[in-house]
């Protein structure tokens, strides 16, 4: 397994594993399956922000996992804090794929001047929550009933990881 930045026909791949949480899973909250040109779009859109979208690929090429990030508010202060996501597909969770892509992006995310990566995690996603801790995560809120999927409330874990130890958000590291 490796990880390298997506290209244009991991895209039918990615659509796979995104519609596949949405269907079965609580790492997404939308109840509605997306098409390739959504996925297409929102790779667009994260390489015209700047922003990686990364992939774990086996040794014929293919795709087992993806991760990425984006702003995490839309307004100017927030401009150090990024939120990720990272999905796996269903037959190659466990295997570390997960934490290999959270490394990679973590990198990116450093690489990038960021400050803070935001977790926003479904609260009974026990492994996920264990996965971020293990990488120097913390656990800075919990949001009970905030959501709702397969008819049932959900509740939003934040976790965050400080990047770098800089005091002046626009001067370099310590």
């Amino acid at each position: 397994m490796r990880v390298r930045d997506a290209v244009d026909g991991d895209v039918e791949a990615i659509l796979a594993i995104y519609n596949d949480a949405v269907a079965h899973t609580t790492a997404i909250w939308n109840e509605r399956l997306v098409d390739l040109a959504d996925r297409r779009a929102w790779l667009a859109a994260r390489r015209a922000a700047g922003y990686p979208v990364l992939v774990a690929v086996d040794a014929a090429d293919a795709v087992l996992g993806y991760a990425s990030f984006g702003d995490w508010r839309a307004f100017d202060g927030y401009r150090h804090t990024v939120e990720h996501s990272v999905y796996v597909a269903a037959g190659a969770r466990g295997a570390g794929l997960g934490r290999a892509l959270m490394v990679a992006l973590i990198e990116r995310a450093r690489g990038l001047r960021k400050h803070v990566m935001v977790a926003g995690i479904e609260a009974g996603n026990t492994a996920s929550i264990r996965l971020h801790e293990t990488l120097g995560f913390a656990r800075v809120g919990l949001m009970p009933e905030v959501g709702t999927k397969f008819g049932r409330w959900l509740d939003l874990a934040f976790l965050q990881l400080t990047l770098d130890d800089r005091r002046d958000p626009d001067g370099p590291a310590v």
